[in-house]
C-alpha cells in the first residue's frame, strides 16, 4: 500500500504540474468588462543553467531583510564561517548582474541592510556560460530587484515590522517604495528604501573568549532607472546608492595574557572583561551607461555598456573598560578605555566596458553564436590609524565566442572564454616602529575557460543535461583586507591575507528535470587553491584568518520534488482535467541534498540538507506556508566540524488579500522553536582546534504589507524592466554579469 501511494504522489506530482506549467503562459494583466487576469509567478522554476526563486509574490521569503529570505532557500547554505553555497557550489553573489566583490561579514552584512521586500527574485545560475566572466567561479547568485515602467505613474508601498524577545524587546522595521513611469521622451523609476534592525549576538569560542554583542543596524538605498527610446534602440541609464550605518555594543569576558609592561615586554594570566562598542560605516555607489543596438531581427543584438561601482568601509573600535583578576595571585585590575582600539578603512573602485553581440545562425536544426568582450580594472586600497597597509590593483582583458544548436530532441552548447589577469599589490605592516615594505605575489596569466553542455529531450517537458564548465574566483577584497574590521579583544586577531592566490574549479553536473519544479541531479566541483577561513588556537591566543586549500573537491547530490495534496483525495482522471495553479492548490515541495567535502589530510563526513515548503488554503481566502530547513549535524564544512546543525529552523506565514488583490497583509513568525545556531569545532591545518559557537536572535515574529496604489488607467501598456536586469532576460536593460 506504501509503495501504491508513493508511486501514485510521483506520478501525479509530475503530470499535476505540468498542467499548472500550461495554465499560466500569459505574462501580461488585462482588464475586460470589469474582469482582471493576472498571472501568478512560480515559487520555484527550474531551467536549464539555472533555479529561479520568486521573492515579490512569496510573503514567506520577502517579510525581513534579504539575507534572511535567502537562508530559507532550498538547497542553500549559508554559514559565518565560510560564506555560501548552492547545492555544492561556492556562490558569487551579484546585485542585478553585477558583482558585489565582498564575502563573509561584509556581505552579510550588506545584505541585512537591504529590504527583502525590495527584490524581485533570485536567480541562482549553477552552469553560467561564456559570456558570463570566468571569475564567477562555481556558480552565480544574482539578486534581482527591478520592477517595470508603465504608460502611467504607479506607486508600491512595502514594510514590515518585527520584534525578538530573547535578554530584552527588540524591533526591526524595513520600508521601501517604488516609483515608475513613462512619458513621451522617456521612462523612469526610482525606487527607496529603509531598514532599522535591532538584533543580538552571543558567541563562544573555548573558555577563552565569551562575548553578547547589542547589534543597531540602519540600511539605506535608492535605485534609479531612465530609458530613451532612439528608434528601435535604446539608452539606459541607471544610478544606485546603498549605505549601511551600524553600531556594535559588545560586553566580553574571557581568559587572556594581558600585557603589564612594555619594555621590557611582559604579560600575566587574567580572567577578564570588557566593554566595546564598534561602528562600522559603508557606502557603495554604482553607475552604469548601456546602449543596446537592434535590428529588423529581433533575435540580433548588440550591446555595449561602461559602469563604474565605487564602494567605501569605515570601521572603528572604542574600548570603555577592561577590568578582572590576574589569576597568579588573584589581583584585580582596572585599565579605562580609549577611542580608536581599532581604525580601519577599505576603498574599492572598480570601472569596466563590455560589449555583446549574438544573432541565429544555420548550424544543425537551428543555432545561435554570441561573442563579446569585457576590459575591467579594479583598485582596493586599504588604511589602518592612517598606514595605507594594502595597495592592490587587477586589470582584467577578456573575449568570448559561444555557440547553440538544436539537433532533433538534442541541445548543444560550446563555448569557451579567454581571460588575460595581471594582478599587483603592495603591502606594508610595522615593526619596531618601522614600516616594512613588499610586493605582493603577483599574478599574470592568460587562461582558457571552456565550457559545453548537452541537453536530451526524453518527452515533453522532460530533460536529461550535462554541463562541464571551467572556472575562476579572485579572492574578495574582503579575504584580502589585512584589517580587523569584525572585533578586537585582548587574544584574538582577526585578519584577511592580501597573499591569497586565485581559486580554478572544474565542474561537472548531471541533471534530470522535469516541468521545471521535479528534478534530480548530481554535480562534482574540483577546485585548486580554494579560498577558506580557518580559526585556531595558539596558547590563548585566537587567530581568524584565510588560506588556500592546496587541493579540494565538493561532491553534492540533490532532489526535488512537488506533491501537490490532491493527488490522496482525488482520482487521477478528476485530477488530469483541473486546471491549476499553484496560488489555488495545497501542496508541498520537498528538497533533499548530500554534500561531502573532500581535502587532503582531512576526514571530513558528509551531510544532508532538508527543506519542506508547504502551502496550505484556509478558510476566508487566508494562506498559511510554513517552511522547515535541517542540516545534519557531525559533518565536515571545509575546516569545520558541525556539532549542531546549521540549520534547524520552522518558520510559518499567514496571508490574505484585500481591495482586489492591491493591498496584502501577512504575519509571520521565523525559527519558532528558537533550533537556529552555530557551533562547530574548527579543523585547521595548523594551530590548535577551537569550539566555536553563535547565536543569533532568529525567533521573530511580525506582520508585513504591500500596497499597489490603484490608477486610473488599467489598459495602459507596460514597458520592459528599466532597473538592472540580466543578460538571459532579453528586455530591458541589461545588467548582465561582470
Amino acid at each position: 500500500m506504501r509503495k501504491t501511494i508513493l508511486t501514485l504522489s510521483l506520478l501525479g506530482s509530475v503530470f499535476v504540474f505540468s498542467q499548472e506549467k500550461n495554465s499560466n503562459s500569459t505574462e501580461k494583466e488585462k482588464q475586460i468588462e470589469g474582469v482582471v487576469i493576472t498571472k501568478t509567478k512560480k515559487a520555484v522554476e527550474q531551467k536549464a543553467d539555472r533555479t529561479i526563486f520568486d521573492f515579490s509574490e512569496q510573503p514567506q521569503l520577502n517579510n525581513g531583510n534579504v539575507l534572511e529570505g535567502i537562508k530559507k532557500l532550498p538547497g542553500l547554505v549559508s554559514t559565518d564561517i565560510a560564506g555560501m553555497m548552492y547545492q555544492g557550489k561556492i556562490l558569487d553573489v551579484y546585485l542585478n548582474g553585477r558583482p558585489l566583490n565582498i564575502t563573509s561579514n561584509e556581505l552579510n552584512s550588506f545584505l541585512e541592510g537591504m529590504p527583502a521586500n525590495s527584490v524581485d527574485r533570485i536567480e541562482v545560475i549553477t552552469q553560467p556560460g561564456a559570456e558570463y566572466p570566468a571569475t564567477s567561479g562555481g556558480a552565480i547568485m544574482n539578486i534581482i530587484t527591478n520592477k517595470n515602467a508603465n504608460k502611467y505613474l504607479t506607486a508600491t508601498y512595502s514594510g514590515n515590522y518585527s520584534f525578538t524577545n530573547y535578554d530584552k524587546f527588540r524591533s526591526r522595521t524595513t520600508n521601501s517604495l517604488n516609483l515608475n513611469a513613462r512619458n513621451k521622451l522617456f521612462g523612469w523609476q526610482l525606487n527607496v528604501g529603509q531598514n532599522y534592525r535591532e538584533s543580538m549576538l552571543n558567541g563562544d569560542q573555548d573558555v577563552l573568549l565569551h562575548n553578547n554583542t547589542d547589534r543597531i543596524g540602519r540600511g539605506y538605498f535608492a535605485k534609479s532607472g531612465l530609458t530613451f527610446d532612439l528608434g528601435q534602440d535604446r539608452l539606459l541609464l541607471n544610478y544606485d546608492i546603498y549605505h549601511n550605518n551600524n553600531d556594535n555594543y559588545t560586553a566580553s569576558r574571557g581568559l587572556a595574557d594581558i600585557p603589564v609592561s612594555f619594555d621590557p615586554v611582559k604579560y600575566r594570566e587574567a580572567d577578564y572583561e570588557a566593554s566595546d562598542v564598534a561602528h562600522t560605516n559603508n557606502l557603495r555607489q554604482e553607475a552604469v551607461v548601456t546602449y543596446q543596438k537592434r535590428f529588423s531581427d529581433k533575435s540580433q543584438k548588440l550591446d555595449f555598456q561602461f559602469g563604474y561601482t565605487k564602494a567605501t568601509s569605515k570601521f572603528s573600535q572604542d574600548n570603555f573598560f577592561q577590568r578582572g583578576f590576574y589569576t597568579d595571585i588573584w589581583q584585580p585590575f582596572l585599565y579605562v578605555g580609549g577611542e580608536n582600539v581599532l581604525d580601519n578603512k577599505s576603498d574599492m573602485r572598480v570601472a569596466n566596458f563590455k560589449i555583446d553581440y549574438s544573432q541565429p545562425i544555420k548550424l544543425l536544426d537551428g543555432g545561435k553564436v554570441s561573442l563579446g568582450g569585457l576590459y575591467e580594472r579594479q583598485d582596493y586600497d586599504t588604511e589602518s590609524k592612517g598606514l595605507t597597509n594594502l595597495e592592490y590593483q587587477r586589470q582584467t582583458a577578456s573575449t568570448y565566442l559561444e555557440f547553440q544548436a538544436k539537433l532533433k530532441k538534442f541541445d548543444f552548447t560550446l563555448g569557451a572564454r579567454a581571460e588575460n589577469y595581471d594582478i599587483s599589490g603592495i603591502t606594508r605592516t610595522i615593526k619596531d616602529n618601522a614600516v616594512l615594505e613588499r610586493d605582493l605575489t603577483p599574478f599574470n596569466k592568460f587562461k582558457l575557460f571552456p565550457n559545453a553542455s548537452v541537453q536530451y529531450s526524453v518527452m515533453n517537458q522532460v530533460y536529461i543535461a550535462a554541463n562541464y564548465n571551467k572556472k575562476i574566483t579572485l579572492p574578495s577584497i574582503s579575504a584580502l583586507n589585512p584589517n580587523n574590521v569584525i572585533f578586537a579583544s585582548p587574544n584574538t586577531e582577526v585578519t584577511g591575507n592580501p597573499d591569497l592566490q586565485p581559486t580554478i574549479f572544474d565542474n561537472y553536473e548531471l541533471k534530470i528535470s522535469a516541468f521545471d519544479y521535479a528534478f534530480i541531479g548530481y554535480s562534482v566541483s574540483s577546485a585548486k587553491d580554494q579560498v577558506a577561513q580557518i580559526i585556531m588556537k595558539n596558547g590563548k591566543n585566537l587567530y581568524n584568518k584565510q588560506v588556500n586549500i592546496s587541493n579540494m573537491k565538493i561532491h553534492n547530490f540533490n532532489v526535488g520534488l512537488p506533491i501537490p495534496f490532491m493527488i490522496f483525495s482525488k482520482p487521477m482522471s478528476e485530477i488530469m482535467k483541473f486546471n491549476f495553479n499553484p496560488d489555488k492548490i495545497n501542496f508541498m515541495y520537498l528538497y533533499a541534498g548530500y554534500q561531502k567535502h573532500d581535502i587532503d589530510n582531512l576526514n571530513n563526513k558528509g551531510f544532508w540538507i532538508f527543506n519542506i515548503m508547504t502551502q496550505l488554503l484556509l478558510p476566508k481566502d487566508i494562506k498559511l506556508t510554513a517552511n522547515y530547513s535541517y542540516l545534519t549535524p557531525k559533518a565536515g564544512y571545509f575546516y569545520f566540524t558541525a556539532d549542531k546543525p546549521f540549520n534547524n529552523n520552522l518558520d510559518i506565514t499567514l496571508t490574505k488579500k484585500f481591495m482586489n488583490n492591491r493591498l496584502t497583509v501577512s504575519v509571520f513568525a521565523n525559527d519558532i522553536f528558537n533550533g537556529q545556531v552555530m557551533q562547530v569545532y574548527s579543523n585547521p591545518p595548523e594551530g590548535q582546534p577551537v569550539m566555536i559557537r553563535s547565536k543569533y536572535d532568529t525567533r521573530n515574529f511580525g506582520i508585513s504589507i504591500n500596497y499597489k496604489i490603484p490608477t486610473k488607467n488599467k489598459l495602459a501598456k507596460e514597458d520592459p524592466n528599466i532597473l538592472n536586469q540580466t543578460k538571459k532576460e532579453d528586455t530591458g536593460v541589461m545588467q548582465q554579469a561582470q
